[in-house]
């Protein structure tokens, strides 16, 4: 189970990240370097490990949905300040 769950992990992230990659064919307004398939890639396989991690070790559903909630709005977040810089800090560049 445990590798069924870390081979869904990888085809999940990989086709997230495939999906720049095509985008590039066909517009210029997509225009990722290494360094930012790099960086998507690790938040993706940490968030999906994370999860996976918080899924094996937790005991109760509701602790289980609640950490796994703020593991998620923890992605979108540093998601969105890398992207936009939505919140002003320097961890973007601003």
């Amino acid at each position: 189970m445990k590798n069924k769950r870390l081979f869904i992990i990888i085809v999940t992230a990989s086709f997230l990240l495939a999906i720049p990659v095509i985008a590039m064919q066909f517009t210029n307004e997509v225009d990722w370097n290494l360094f930012d398939f790099v960086i998507m890639g690790a938040l993706l396989f940490g968030t999906g490990l994370s999860i996976d991690f918080i899924l094996r070790k937790v005991k109760t559903v509701k602790n289980k949905i609640i950490i796994c909630g703020v593991i998620i709005i923890l992605f979108f977040l540093i998601w969105a300040e890398l992207a936009v810089g939505i919140l002003g800090t320097p961890f973007a560049g601003s």
